[in-house]
């Protein structure tokens, strides 16, 4: 690797990475588990395999260059087009990687592509990350990659049995800067 590569690469979900996956969601577990319900059921990843193929979201696994390992999810989610143009993203970092700013250059790769024009890019012009308020590393995960505060959504998501309530941030394309590594 030189300085300028990133240390992770983006790669869409394929069926044989089913036992890849879920081994590094069931070790992040206890990690994920407070903002967002792990799924690690039969048929959980055909879902996801299902939800990336569906047209309207677009799923990236985070690939640690270094040794092959599973880094993260991000999820590209409620593509719409028309005069729109916006999308929301989701994203987990997994452990061991968790911390070590490689979900910070994934998610620079992801929102790059979100905003490179079609059909190399998904042609987007807004994105949006809605976040618990106890979840400080992701909203410092979402402030670093330029992501604004937008406002505050109370009872926004069903998330662990009960409403919770949401940060909004978003980020235009002509607000974003691309970070070389």
């Amino acid at each position: 690797m030189t300085a300028s590569q990133p240390r992770v690469l983006l790669r869409r979900p394929r069926p044989q990475d089913e036992q890849w996956y879920l081994d590094a969601l069931r070790r992040s577990a206890a990690h994920i588990a407070p903002w967002n319900p792990v799924r690690d059921d039969p048929g959980a990843f055909d879902e996801l395999l299902e939800r990336d193929a569906s047209g309207n979201s677009v799923i990236f696994t985070v690939v640690n260059r270094a040794d092959g390992g599973c880094a993260g999810k991000i999820a590209v989610n409620n593509i719409v087009r028309g005069r729109f143009q916006c999308a929301v993203l989701g994203y987990d970092a997994f452990v061991p990687y968790a911390g070590s700013g490689r979900m910070r250059e994934a998610l620079q790769q992801v929102v790059a592509r979100c905003f490179a024009p079609l059909p190399a890019g998904l042609g987007l012009h807004r994105l949006e990350v809605n976040i618990q308020p106890d979840n400080v590393r992701s909203i410092g995960l979402a402030k670093r990659v330029g992501f604004r505060f937008e406002g505050f959504s109370p009872k926004f998501l069903y998330i662990n049995d009960q409403w919770r309530d949401h940060e909004r941030y978003a980020l235009t394309v002509d607000e974003f800067e691309p970070v070389g590594f």
